[in-house]
């Protein structure tokens, strides 16, 4: 008699934490994306590298930019209907300088964080 495998329920965040903010900052540019983590697709992406956006931030790796770059993000991410995100900071990360002004501006732009 084969006993079949117990079924596992969806992972809780799923359901609860779909959309992942995620920050990268390099010494010349500021990015964010927000992935859609059950399909692992990128649902929205800012960065100081864009052309467009390039004339209108001045400095593309300071504060001022990361918080135009979240304001920016936040527009989008309304746009498209995503009221919430989850914010994933890597390990040297703290909630201060750059990532602080990202995320300030995100919640200014009316988007919810989890």
């Amino acid at each position: 008699m084969v006993i079949p495998p117990p079924i596992k329920p969806d992972r809780v965040t799923k359901f609860l934490k779909p959309y992942v903010l995620k920050m990268h900052f390099t010494n010349k540019f500021v990015s964010a994306q927000v992935i859609h983590a059950p399909t692992a697709t990128v649902a929205s992406a800012a960065s100081s590298q864009e052309k467009t956006l390039r004339p209108n931030i001045g400095s593309t790796r300071d504060v001022a930019a990361a918080a135009k770059i979240g304001k920016i993000l936040g527009e989008r991410l309304l746009q498209k209907e995503i009221p919430a995100v989850s914010v994933f900071f890597k390990r040297e990360q703290r909630y201060h300088g750059k990532v602080k002004a990202v995320i300030d501006s995100l919640r200014e732009a009316g988007v919810k964080l989890v």
